[in-house]
């Protein structure tokens, strides 16, 4: 297990890192780094002997934060922005269709497992939904909106 960054590389944040009970003075939950931002690695270091953890600073908020290897790119690779993040609630904005089929009606209540950005495509989210249990989609960004509903 060899890390992909060392000490002053500059890598970007791929996913919101929010509170998890361990950063000082904030309120656990609380958003630490938007998606997007870059920072500089200050240290290389393992949690649980399987995952490497980087120490990076993100200079414009003033926070040194842990983050995963798989939660970051270099700074100079592509970036495309997206509207939902991973475990974010959102609604289909159109009928989704399976081989002719409407499976996931306008309106469906949905939730996003994972995203690939593309040049080529855009952002894709793998999106699970109520209505199709246990199948989850590749849904484009323009078939997703907010889930509005506190219902849920």
């Amino acid at each position: 297990m060899l890390p992909r960054w060392d000490y002053g590389d500059a890598v970007r944040l791929t996913r919101n890192v929010r509170n998890d009970g361990t950063f000082p003075g904030i309120q656990t939950g609380e958003l630490l780094v938007r998606r997007g931002r870059i920072g500089h690695v200050r240290d290389v270091g393992t949690f649980l002997q399987n995952q490497i953890i980087y120490s990076v600073h993100f200079l414009d908020e003033g926070r040194l934060v842990g983050c995963r290897e798989e939660e970051l790119i270099a700074a100079d690779a592509p970036w495309i922005e997206s509207r939902f993040e991973v475990r974010q609630k959102v609604r289909a904005t159109r009928s989704l269709v399976i081989r002719g089929e409407i499976r996931v009606a306008l309106g469906s209540r949905g939730e996003i497992l994972n995203l690939e950005r593309s040049g080529t495509h855009g952002v894709v989210y793998h999106a699970h939904f109520d209505c199709l249990p246990g199948t989850p989609l590749l849904v484009p960004e323009q078939a997703l909106g907010e889930w509005e509903r506190d219902d849920a």
